[in-house]
């Protein structure tokens, strides 16, 4: 009787080993084929601008994001000639665009706007994302190029025909962090190339570098602002640095953004390097903006 309890005993002990030897060796094998998956920090920010200029997020494949952005000011009343006439605003600007994911990483987008005929086309791609509790930060890199179709007069200086002399090309590396549920922050180091200068004293290489920002409010409400430094501006006339401030406002897959700005155009080179006046409320100097952004989810008839 003895023994047969010792057999017993050694026999649930066998078991018991075999048991848990098992469950380590699967325990193990499930952890080889299904690694601990990364917490990647998502929206940064809500949209693919903060609020002029581009932020670090980029398109979901299959994403169609749909833009209309428009800047408004009046003329500054220096005599009767000039005198403002419009109750609202006088001149305005516009630019019509197009963004898609072709990965989630990757996104194409083009666009053109009214106010000086630039046709524009970028790449966006994210080499980096946030991780919680490892990387701190999110880094995209952008590429632009665009093409001035008027014919630009600026004291009798006219712009070639050359196909190549009318063109522009922006690269950044979009750098940024959400250090909470509230607040995201970015800088933008810019490298612009022009491919031909209307006057000899201004550089074709130009050097900026831009930071913004976004806090929520609450609910669906954030404020938002973008400021860029000219390293190396024009020589052959005054421009000022770029900044908005402004408010983003969120209902499901729309998105409006409303700025008080001093910038006429929407393309990264135009805004960012020939910017005309300061910012304040001086005639000519005050610049209202809107954009609207629309997102139609095109993979969704592909599941």
């Amino acid at each position: 009787m003895k023994n047969n309890k010792y057999i017993i005993s050694f026999f649930f002990a066998l078991v018991g080993s075999i048991t848990s030897v098992g469950a380590q060796s699967l325990l193990e094998a499930l952890e080889k084929k299904y690694p601990e998956t990364p917490q990647y920090e998502s929206a940064t920010f809500k949209a693919s601008r903060i609020s002029i200029g581009h932020s670090v997020e980029t398109r979901k494949k299959g994403v169609l994001e749909i833009q209309t952005m428009s800047r408004f000011w009046k003329l500054p009343n220096f005599n009767a000639q000039t005198r403002s006439q419009s109750f609202i605003a006088d001149k305005m600007s516009t630019r019509i665009g197009l963004e898609y994911g072709i990965s989630d990483r990757l996104t194409y987008g083009l666009g053109g706007t009214t106010l000086d005929g630039i046709f524009d086309s970028f790449l966006k791609y994210k080499l980096v994302r946030q991780v919680k509790s490892g990387m701190p930060i999110s880094i995209s890199v952008f590429q632009n190029v665009s093409y001035n179709s008027k014919s630009a007069i600026a004291n009798n200086v006219h712009l070639t025909n050359e196909f190549t002399d009318r063109l522009a090309f922006t690269s950044q590396v979009l750098v940024a962090r959400k250090f909470s549920k509230q607040f995201s922050l970015q800088i933008m180091p810019t490298y612009i190339y022009r491919a031909s200068s209307r006057f000899s004293e201004d550089p074709q290489h130009h050097f900026a570098i831009g930071v913004g920002g976004r806090y929520k409010l609450g609910g669906h409400v954030s404020v938002v602002s973008e400021y860029y430094y000219q390293v190396n501006p024009l020589q052959s006339r005054k421009t000022y640095d770029a900044f908005s401030l402004g408010v983003n406002w969120e209902l499901s897959d729309v998105m409006l953004q409303f700025q008080l700005t001093n910038i006429r155009n929407e393309t990264e080179d135009a805004f960012i390097t020939q910017t005309p006046n300061n910012f304040n409320f001086n005639d000519g100097n005050f610049v209202f903006g809107f954009t609207g952004i629309f997102i139609l989810h095109l993979n969704n008839g592909l599941k």
